[in-house]
């Protein structure tokens, strides 16, 4: 019992310390013509150190934000709107998918095309056309992965209520900040690292693997170099499935991101009172969208 109170209280200790290292030596693990510095990035992306740094950036924003409120609404703002953005901006990838559709079906069925050929910004780009279908999937998955986040903040997630209408807006939120405290972000925790050593094993070689210490990693950097997965499904068939590693990763950090905002604004909401529920909220609304439309006809 004694040696894990020691071991936590170490690691927040030196999250700190870490945290502070890696924002004033950043060529030690984002210069990546070094090789050293690529294997560095790799390894503490998914360590117990990278974890520690962001939970102690997670604790210091929450004390600041208990002794000044409005620091702390910021950060809930400023989360809420980068979730907003990417989700907004990923959600046309819907619209790109069924155009992409039906011009596949249209020079397939009509045309009896086998490849389709695209120039952007004078670059040829010509892929056969089971390419530009299996594609498809990529904008699914930017949906699913980029548009969680801000289906989050809109509301918009199935929620299983058991008791959760029936109570008061204070046990409210206190059902909120600990779901976030005890089931969004673990989960977010295990995807991402899952997927982080997914990604690069797809990226590099030789392939590092969860169980390697620094030292090892560090090695293996002597040999390392990039290695991009092009395999697809099908010999002509779509080749950067690492994308949707890529995606994994990314849906991963702004859920985990997402989690933080989710509890801030609980607590928020529940040491301000009922009045304060929604506050600064940025939602979606079709009828307001509606009414600005048709008063900018008229």
């Amino acid at each position: 019992m004694l040696d894990g109170i020691l071991w936590l209280l170490n690691n927040l200790f030196f999250g700190v310390v870490n945290l502070i290292s890696a924002l004033v030596q950043p060529q030690l693990w984002l210069d990546w013509s070094n090789k050293e510095a690529l294997g560095r990035f790799i390894y503490y992306g998914g360590s117990v150190e990278f974890f520690f740094a962001i939970f102690d950036l997670f604790l210091i924003i929450f004390l600041i934000g208990i002794w000044k409120r409005e620091f702390l609404w910021g950060v809930v703002r400023g989360i809420e709107g980068f979730s907003n953005t990417i989700g907004r901006f990923a959600a046309w990838a819907g619209l790109i998918m069924v155009l992409q559709q039906v011009m596949v079906v249209f020079l397939q069925r009509i045309f009896l095309v086998a490849q389709i050929e695209i120039a952007p910004f004078g670059v040829s780009f010509s892929r056969d056309l089971s390419w530009w279908t299996e594609e498809l999937k990529l904008y699914n998955a930017i949906i699913v992965a980029l548009c969680c986040a801000y289906t989050f903040v809109q509301g918009g997630h199935v929620r299983v209520d058991l008791f959760y209408a029936g109570v008061s807006h204070g046990k409210k939120r206190i059902v909120d900040m600990l779901g976030s405290l005890f089931f969004v972000l673990p989960v977010m925790v295990m995807t991402w690292l899952f997927g982080w050593f997914f990604l690069w094993r797809h990226l590099v070689t030789p392939k590092v693997n969860t169980t390697d210490k620094i030292e090892t990693v560090l090695r293996k950097t002597k040999l390392m170099k990039w290695n991009v997965e092009t395999i697809g499904f099908s010999p002509s068939g779509f080749d950067a499935y690492f994308l949707f590693k890529v995606l994994l990763v990314a849906f991963a950090g702004m859920m985990f991101v997402q989690a933080w905002g989710f509890f801030y604004r609980s607590y928020l909401e529940y040491v301000e009172g009922e009045e304060s529920a929604g506050k600064y909220l940025d939602k979606d609304s079709l009828e307001d969208e509606l009414a600005e439309t048709v008063a900018e006809i008229h």
